[in-house]
This record gives structure tokens, sequence and C-alpha cells, in this order.
């Protein structure tokens, strides 16, 4: 009787608690769309959650009383009410959150690897949205970047159309390029790993002007651009956008999500672009462009677990049939040594993925990526076969205390590479470790300190210290001070990013055991967010000084078949100022303003000992860069008009008969655009890319004999591709 009075008893407990405890749910949204990822608790307590895919949560087992609900997520004001519980009530609550001002509160990772809003940010960080680089077509993430000021894209090959991104006067291998926190296009994928980004999945562009090497490690030296892509679960239906030229070129970016089941969403998308057009205007007998044909496909999915976790994985295939040379080459002269071309085939796989851990409060997560590059090619008659296999992983722990953010982590980094010619005798595999560690003091409502320090462990190199100091001071909601230094370092890759010039049968000497580059730089920046009878708007302005010591250089003077390589003795100088501004006179009339001033040259040692001025090869000594904007209300159309003047540069010098101008002029590109929306979402557009047709001469040294020993095709300073009109349409 007992026994079974007991079991009774046992039975009835979930239903007498049921009974007795409340609970709290409801659905949040951002007008319409559900949000998900959002965190849900309750002040004072330790119970919470967050919600689902479909902006769903639910706190139960909650006693009667009255609580203070606290709702946040990034991106979005905070949300707070009080609710009074009654014994057994379940309470719904159907929450809207508002967007956070974009100009004030955007949300960047890139600055110190961890989520923070844009004007909290210790480290500057300039963002770059979609609509930003939809005001004029663009093909590839360089196109798209160069809308900050200080940022321009660099072409290192007239044939093949190699380029780069310089980013206040330091050269392309000094910039670090990253997806979703994840340094995939670096090294041999520098080279043409920009193309193959489409950019309809791309969220924002997060660029940081200066070292980082004290999170992100190698290469990190001049900068970083971290290109985040989409969430599927911030994506709904379809997107597109094709646009096509009067030069014949084509481009489709197509893209779209789903979600499957509570806590699962996919996204799909896809990039192709054509260009077979040969256009010769400079008349050297080559094509001013090369011609392309790309494909490229992504794919992410976003997994939410329970306690707020989530899981994402993302894959990316590339391919690429590239060509430049003269105007007569067809397939079959590939590799032969009668009519010159360049022809380069550029296959590429990508796998990023991102775990938190199941601890409490969530204060570890695992990243993992993975890529490997093949390049199949001919310069002229010499073939460059090179493959590039990088494996990279991030163990990060993420911390708030009070006034503390602390941010450590493990990283690991494996290499393999290998390029089939006489400068690489048999494949390089390199193992780095790095462990590294970071924090945030705010010492009041006003002012933040950052410090922080990496150290990485080279075989060939020993140890490498990066640390990083940071300070930032508000006096006010509407003005921040930032006072930046660090160090940078980059490994050496010799044969990497500077494979073109490796061609025939040259010896490689290493004259010295080579040592990382390395650069200290000092940046102070002021952002004043400012309101006028005329409008409101933002403005900043930037003073930066970089030394960078051990630079390694070619040289090719010293025996006709030798390539010398060896550390610069001297030291290198990029110092200058930054200016920009953007202003909205009305929500129909927008502007955007930049210049840039920079010096940079090499400081080298003469014969006699003494140190001698060099200046640096195309670095423009100033740049400036103008972009306005206007709603016309009838017949509703969007005007867009772009400009950026070059100022003169440095170039190449070539001994006689092939002597060329030293230095470059001034000029200025034009784009002008002309958007209209027919549906909700539905839009169309149209323009002209280079409105002034300014071409730069031709860029090429002896084009007559290209098999020569003195031709060359580093002479590029300008624009190679006159005016073409567009026309395009999309579907957001």
């Amino acid at each position: 009787m007992l026994q079974r009075f007991l079991i009774t008893c046992l039975l009835l407990i979930p239903e007498i608690l049921s009974a007795q405890t409340a609970s709290i749910k409801g659905l949040i949204r951002d007008g319409r769309e559900p949000i998900p990822f959002v965190n849900v608790g309750i002040d004072g307590t330790n119970r919470g959650a967050a919600t689902d895919i479909n902006g769903r949560f639910e706190i139960a087992n909650l006693q009667a009383g009255s609580y203070l609900l606290k709702v946040s997520a990034v991106g979005y004001e905070s949300w707070n009410q009080n609710i009074n519980l009654k014994e057994g009530e379940i309470k719904e609550l159907n929450i809207f959150l508002k967007k956070t001002s974009q100009d004030l509160k955007e949300v960047v990772v890139t600055g110190t690897m961890k989520e923070s809003f844009l004007k909290d940010s210790p480290i500057k960080v300039e963002v770059l949205t979609p609509k930003l680089f939809q005001a004029s077509p663009a093909s590839n993430v360089i196109e798209a970047v160069q809308a900050v000021n200080g940022v321009r894209e660099q072409i290192n090959c007239g044939i093949c159309g190699t380029n780069d991104i310089h980013i206040n006067g330091m050269e392309g291998p000094y910039t670090l390029v990253m997806i979703d926190g994840m340094p995939i296009v670096s090294a041999l994928a520098s080279v043409y790993g920009f193309n193959g980004i489409p950019l309809n999945l791309i969220e924002r562009i997060e660029v940081v002007k200066g070292p980082a090497s004290s999170l992100y490690g190698s290469e990190a030296m001049g900068g970083v651009i971290n290109i985040i892509t989409r969430r599927p679960s911030n994506m709904k239906g379809l997107n597109l956008n094709s646009y096509y030229t009067s030069h014949d070129e084509a481009n489709l970016d197509l893209s779209g999500a789903f979600k499957a089941g509570k806590n699962d969403a996919f996204l799909l998308s896809a990039n192709g672009f054509r260009n077979q057009r040969r256009i010769d205007r400079n008349a050297d007998g080559f094509t001013d462009l090369p011609t392309s044909e790309r494909l490229s496909g992504f794919g992410k999915w976003e997994h939410l677990r329970p306690g707020g976790r989530t899981m994402s994985l993302a894959a990316r295939v590339y391919a690429e049939d590239r060509f430049g040379g003269e105007m007569d080459w067809t397939k079959n002269d590939r590799g032969g040594e009668v009519v010159y071309g360049e022809s380069i085939y550029t296959r590429r796989y990508e796998v990023i993925g991102n775990y938190t851990l199941p601890l409490r409060n969530n204060p570890l997560r695992l990243d993992l990526s993975w890529n490997q590059h093949k390049q199949d090619s001919y310069y002229g008659s010499t073939p460059f076969m090179a493959e590039q296999r990088i494996f990279f992983s991030n163990l990060v722990y993420d911390k708030s205390l009070k006034n503390h953010e602390v941010l450590a982590g493990f990283t690991f980094r494996h290499q393999y590479y290998d390029d089939g010619t006489v400068a690489t005798t048999e494949p390089e595999i390199r193992y780095i470790p790095g462990i590294f560690v970071q924090e945030e003091y705010k010492y009041n409502k006003k002012g933040s300190v950052l410090g922080g320090l990496r150290v990485d462990h080279h075989e060939e190199h020993g140890f490498v210290f990066t640390p990083r100091l940071a300070f930032s001071y508000r006096p006010d909601e509407w003005t921040t001070f930032r006072l930046n230094a660090g160090k940078g370092f980059r490994l050496v890759n010799l044969f990497t990013e500077d494979h073109a010039a490796l061609t025939g049968a040259r010896d490689v000497v290493i004259a010295e055991k080579l040592k990382p580059e390395e650069s200290y730089t000092l940046t102070l920046s002021l952002n004043r967010v400012y309101a006028f009878i005329l409008g409101s708007g933002t403005w900043d302005a930037d003073v930066f000084i970089t030394r960078f010591n051990n630079r390694i250089l070619p040289d090719y003077s010293i025996d006709p078949n030798e390539i010398h390589y060896a550390n610069l003795d001297g030291h290198g100088i990029v110092r200058g100022m930054s200016l920009s501004a953007d202003h909205a006179f009305t929500t129909r009339f927008r502007s955007r303003l930049g210049a840039t001033l920079q010096d940079a040259y090499l400081m080298e040692p003469a014969t006699d000992g003494t140190l001698h001025r060099t200046e640096q090869d195309f670095t423009p000594l100033w740049t400036g860069q103008v972009s306005v904007s206007y709603d016309v209300e009838k017949p509703k159309l969007k005007v867009e008009l772009s400009s950026k003047v070059t100022g003169p540069q440095y170039l190449p010098v070539f001994p006689e008969p092939f002597a060329r101008a030293t230095r470059s002029p001034v000029y200025t590109m034009f784009d002008l655009q002309v958007s209209r929306k027919i549906s909700k979402k539905i839009g169309i557009y149209a323009g002209a890319r280079n409105l002034l047709d300014y071409t730069q001469d031709s860029p090429l040294i002896d084009p007559a004999n290209p098999f020569g020993p003195n031709f060359d095709t580093t002479y590029a300073y300008g624009p190679l591709q006159g005016r073409r009109f567009f026309f395009g349409l999309r579907v957001e």
C-alpha cells in the first residue's frame, strides 16, 4: 500500500510543478521578418534563451513574480520590459527590435576579432555595404573595395592582368584578405584569387588600415580586408544581379536561401563571368586586358544549437581560364615560342567552418579552414605549374568581465607549396603554430585601452613576436579619437607572389639567411558626427607612418643567369594623411568625399655607407575621390556619379632605347549609373564606366620582341580599358 502511494506521488510531481510554475515565450521580429540568435534573459538571474531560426524563444519553469526581461541582438537597439507572472501563466510576447544607426553603430568584427559596434571599437574599421559597391557594377572584390579612401588597385602585369590592393601606400603582399575571418586569399592565391568571390553573397566588407599581425599573423602588415558573407538565416528568397557591357562582358550573380526545419538554414550562390573580346586600342599588337571565363559556386549551412550556440560550414569552388597576349594567339600556341601568350588555368577549392563549444556562456569557438589552389599556366614558353594547400585553425577564448574584454587563442597553419620551377627544387612544407592574447579595458564610459601580443613559431625564423597597443577616447557621443601602434610581419614567400619574374633558367642565390619582413606603424584618427543647416554626416581624419625593415628584394643585375635575394640593409617609410566625409544634404541627396596624401620611399646604403632615398614605384603622391547620389522623385530614378583622381606616381626606369617617363600624369576616372525600381524586388540599372575614356599608353616594353631579353610587362600605372556602357538587372 505504501509503495503504491509513493509511486502515485512521484507521478503527480510534474503536474504539481507545472501548475505552480510559469513561462515566457514569444516572437522577435524586425518589421515583418523574424530575427534569429537574439539573446533573451531575465535580469539578475542566469535564466535565458536564444531565438531559433524563426525568431521564437521560450523561458520555462519560472516562479510567479515580477521580472525584468532584457533582449539584445548585435545590430539592434536593446529592449527591456517588466513582466509580471502569475502561477501557471504562459506569457506570450510579440517584440519588435529597431536597427541601430548605420553611421554610428555598424557591427564590426575585424578590428578585435569579436563583435562590437563601430563607434565602440578601439581599432578603426571602415565598412563597405552592398549599396556602396552597387553604385557602379563591379565583377570582383578589388573593384568594389576601391570605394574606401586610401585603398586602390594596382595592376602588376600589363598582359595577364594580375592585380592586388594597396592600402595607404603599402604594397599588395602586405595586405591580408580574409573570408569570414579566415585567411583564405594569401600567398599564391593573392595573384588571381580576388576575382572569384561573388559579390552577391557579401554582407559587408570590413577594412582595417595598419598592422593587425597581433591577431592575424603574417601578411597583415599594411592592413586587413575581411569579406563577411551573408548569413542564410538573414536571406529570403532569390537574389540575382546580372549585367552586360558594350565590351561584351557578361556577369551573372545568383543566390538563394531556404530554411530546413526549425534550426537549419542554407545559402547557395553561383557566379559566372565571360569576356572574350580582344581589344588592342594602344596598337602594340597585344590585348589591352586579358580575356576571361570563370565560374564560382558557394554554399553555406548554418545550424542553431541549444543555448544559442551556432555552427556553420561553407564551401566554394572556383575555375577560371584567362588569356592575355598577341592578338592572333590561339590555344595551339600555348607554351610555344612563335606567338606570345600568357594562358592561366586556375582551379580553387575552399572550406570554412566554425563551431561554438558546448560550454557555459559559450566562451570557446573553433574556426577551421582548408583551401587548395592549382595553377596550370604558361608565360610565353615558360611553364608555371603551381599548387598550394593551406589548413588553418583557430581556437578562440572570448570572455567579458565587467570592464574587461578578454580574447585569447591558439592558431595552427599548415602550408604546402610547389611550383615546379628552378626556384623550388622540392615542395615547401611549413607548420606554423601560434598563440595570441588581447585585453580591452574600458576605464570609463568615454575611453578604453587595448593591448595585444602574438607569438608565432617558424622553423626557419624561430619565434616571432608582434605586439599591439590602442587607445580610444570619446569626449561626447559624436566624437571619437583613436591612437594605434603595432608591429606587423610577413613570412619569407619568395616564389608564391613573385612567380612571373621567375622565368628562364636562372639560378636562385640566397645571399644570406632571410629574415621575415617587419613593420612598425603609428596611426592617429579622429571621427566626428555632425549636423548643421545643410544636412548631417560624418567626417574622418587620419595621420599614419610606417617603417618597415628586412624588406626582401630580388636583384637581377649581379649576374644575368642568377637571381640574388637578400634583406634590405636600410629601411622603408610610408607616411601620410587622409580626410574623408560622408554627408547627407537631404534624404535624397548624399555625397562622399575623400583625399589621401602619401610619401613612400626606401632608404638604402650607398657605396660609402650613407643612406640615400629611393622613391617607391606605383605609389601615387595623392589620390582623391568624390561620389554623389540623388533620388529623383519623378520618375523615381536614382542617379549616382563617382569619380577618382590619381596623382603622379614614380615609375620604373628602363635603359635606351626603351626609356619611358619616370612619373605618370594625373588622371581622373568617372562612373555614372542610373537605376530604377520597377517593383519592390526588381530593379534595372544602366550607365557608363570610365566616362572620360582615359587609358594609359602601352604598358609593355619592347612588345615587338616578346621572347627577347628586354620584354617587360610591369609599366602599368593607369587604366587599360576605355569607356564602356552597361545595362543590368537586380532581383532582391
